[in-house]
């Protein structure tokens, strides 16, 4: 318990071992992953915006960065959309992962309910507006292809993930996954079969700015293919957030002078502002929904 809240506290991001979730079923879920790329994705990658971009670059040598653009082949899956069809054991395999994962960010979110001191099930409560089963919760299926030229680009930018809480399941032979720590980039080291937890945006709302999402980004590599499967556990674009009442009060009683440091609002126009300033400080972004 005081190491996750630790990591919650100090560095927002901390990696999971004995988690419970079977390692058979990690290692289908590599290899679905791997094929599903290697069938549907790489022949399409070769055509994309970052690959255009980046041989333009190259051949203006000019020593420009590429700023805007992540060096990503990315999908996402939610219950009802269309998933990809032609990688044997792709659909079932990554159900099966999503329904384990799922449960997961719920024990996870317990953990941080008793270290905050609210009540069991506040987070949860909060993340599905209420009982009942309302969560948003998407997987991100994303692949780093090597990159002839990573000092020129990113695989993706700076930022803070926007939702609740993110359980990510990191290839553990190519590394890339860095966080922003008291000034400096650190890489996450990868742990063969662990789920790297962080928190989003409304983590650090509903902690009343005692939990922070941090900046994290992911490095380019000339050799390795990065696979990388984040799953969130966001809520409904419905769902009102707001700083934890217990947590505003208690620190009033303390004597810590500390008011509500964010505003409440409705999470669809936070992801309205978000969608715009992604890659931005995420201050200001806590200003402008607080303000619509």
């Amino acid at each position: 318990m005081a190491r996750i809240a630790n990591g919650c506290e100090e560095w927002g991001f901390f990696q999971l071992v004995n988690h419970g979730i079977p390692e058979e079923l990690l290692e289908r879920v590599k290899k679905v992953c791997s094929e599903f790329y290697k069938l549907e994705r790489e022949e399409g990658f070769k055509d994309s915006r970052p690959i255009r971009l980046l041989n333009e670059l190259v051949e203006k040598k000019s020593g420009e960065k590429l700023e805007n653009v992540d060096w990503e082949d990315v999908i996402t899956l939610v219950d009802d959309n269309e998933w990809p069809s032609k990688t044997p054991g792709f659909k079932e395999t990554m159900a099966e992962y999503r329904k384990e994962l799922k449960k997961l960010a719920e024990k996870v979110m317990e953990v941080m309910d008793e270290n905050l001191g609210l009540p069991k099930g506040y987070i949860k409560k909060a993340f599905n507006d209420g009982e009942g089963d309302n969560a948003f919760f998407g997987t991100k299926v994303s692949h780093y292809p090597p990159c002839p030229h990573s000092e020129l680009l990113n695989g993706l930018r700076a930022h803070t993930d926007a939702g609740g809480v993110i359980l990510l399941f990191q290839d553990d032979k190519v590394k890339g996954l860095q966080i922003l720590k008291d000034g400096e980039w650190i890489d996450v080291q990868p742990l063969p079969n662990s789920i790297v937890i962080n928190t989003g945006d409304q983590i650090e709302v509903l902690s009343n700015g005692k939990y922070k999402s941090v900046l994290h980004r992911v490095m380019t590599s000339p050799d390795g293919n990065r696979r990388s499967i984040a799953s969130f556990y966001n809520p409904p674009l419905k769902a009102t957030i707001a700083p934890a009442p217990q947590l505003v009060e208690k620190a009033n009683q303390d004597d810590l002078e500390i008011v509500q440091a964010y505003p409440k609002f409705v999470f669809g126009d936070y992801m309205s502002v978000y969608a715009e300033q992604k890659f931005l400080p995420k201050e200001p972004r806590f200003h402008a929904v607080g303000a619509m």
